[in-house]
């Protein structure tokens, strides 16, 4: 019996917060370490290894010291791209990672007229055959998918995974509606597992001809409402999938590396100093000493302003009696004194596609590809293309030319794509 693990979304180097970075970093390693106990023969992780192409040399430093004990011990990683591993330049750590051996992106298209065909990753040891289509970037991924030689792959024998971080359209969750998805039927058929990423929300699916399509939802944490899930409870870990011929067994193993108190309140109707009081007296007996506390306020206050509620003073108190770390969410707290668009979701990319198609709309846009639901998809590619941090040794003002130019050329590319 063979046996192999399969995470995604780790999203290193998301939190600038030194203890959510270190537990990040602490959650990566024990994952790498429950793996060789419990003896797989290969870890496959489905992107967003980091949170950004080019992370921060410290934590590419702390997760390339995990990896190497795997590589130590004979156990392959095999990973493709996820949606946040690309750079404006096309290489990114995953690149140096594959050239140095670390790793082995498995994501290897080669084109035929206008068909894409994947190349097939065998592992030495089980002869587990993977292929996998890595995350596009935004406006680009449902081509790829369009142009997918399937049948190819379905001629393919033995066994075999197909890996891909994209979500699917049948299975797509209530909260992520803006999300763009991939239909199934673009997914090829008859593979023994679908090893998914990019869904920050366990799954596990089958549909005719797509049997154990799998997300396993993000190791740790990478957004505000990861945190609130993991506060809430929700459990965090990977998948152990034992196969012989076939799918045998899967089991998700959780990585218990982090407790939470998740609190919520509904401050409608209230003026800002009675729920700053009401906030600060239900959570003066609560136990915070080492968890993670997500605080979460909302509704409309009848009088005064949202900072008169005073909620980080309160995270101020809440961290002096040795909370690890507090998230305030007040996207849903709003005063009938201030007016204005109000976006809330859980995840920031939901957020950021509904206030750019909101905020788009009042500008009058010459250029047909800058209107509506193409212009929130290029704003969308220059804010990821401008949180990339600048090169090392870099000067501010390179940087700043560097963003300017790729900044127009990702316009310019939007214009020739529509």
């Amino acid at each position: 019996m063979h046996r192999f693990a399969h995470f995604a979304d780790v999203h290193l180097g998301a939190n600038r917060e030194p203890a959510l970075q270190n537990l990040e970093l602490e959650t990566f390693d024990l994952a790498t370490r429950k793996c060789a106990e419990l003896g797989v023969d290969f870890v496959l992780i489905c992107g967003d290894l980091f949170h950004v192409g080019i992370p921060d040399l410290g934590v590419v430093n702390s997760a390339l010291r995990s990896m190497m004990e795997l590589k130590k011990q004979g156990i392959p990683i095999y990973a493709i791209y996820g949606s946040h591993d690309y750079t404006p330049n096309g290489t990114s750590v995953i690149d140096i990672l594959s050239t140095a051996g670390v790793l082995k992106n498995v994501f290897k298209p080669s084109f035929d007229g206008g068909s894409l065909r994947l190349g097939v990753t065998v592992d030495e040891k089980t002869g587990a055959k993977i292929a996998g289509i890595s995350a596009r970037k935004i406006g680009l991924e449902g081509r790829y998918f369009d142009a997918l030689d399937r049948g190819a792959l379905e001629q393919e024998k033995g066994f075999k995974i197909f890996a891909f971080h994209s979500g699917l359209t049948e299975f797509k969750p209530d909260h992520l509606g803006s999300m763009e998805t991939v239909d199934s039927s673009l997914l090829p058929k008859g593979f023994d597992y679908y090893a998914g990423g990019h869904i920050h929300q366990r799954g596990e699916f089958s549909l005719p001809g797509l049997q154990n399509v799998v997300f396993p939802g993000p190791l740790f944490t990478g957004y505000g409402g990861d945190l609130e899930a993991t506060a809430k409870g929700e459990k965090r870990g990977l998948y152990v999938v034992e196969f012989d011929g076939r799918v045998e067994s899967k089991k998700f193993v959780p990585l218990d590396t982090v407790q939470g108190l998740f609190k919520e309140y509904n401050l409608n109707g209230r003026n800002a100093l009675e729920a700053g009081a009401m906030v600060s007296e239900d959570l003066k007996g609560a136990s915070v000493e080492g968890k993670l506390v997500v605080v979460r306020a909302h509704g409309e206050l009848s009088g005064g302003k949202v900072a008169e509620v005073g909620l980080s003073a309160i995270r101020a108190n809440i961290i002096q009696r040795g909370a690890l770390h507090v998230y305030l969410n007040r996207n849903g707290l709003k005063s009938r004194e201030t007016a204005g668009s109000v976006f809330s979701g859980e995840e920031p990319v939901s957020i950021e596609r509904r206030l750019f198609l909101s905020e788009g709309a009042k500008v009058s846009v010459g250029e047909e590809h800058l209107r509506g639901e193409g212009g929130a998809k290029r704003a969308e590619e220059l804010l990821r293309l401008w949180r990339q941090p600048p090169r090392l040794g870099e000067m501010k003002k390179d940087y700043g030319a560097r963003m300017t130019k790729e900044g127009i050329m990702a316009l310019e590319r939007g214009e020739n794509q529509d």
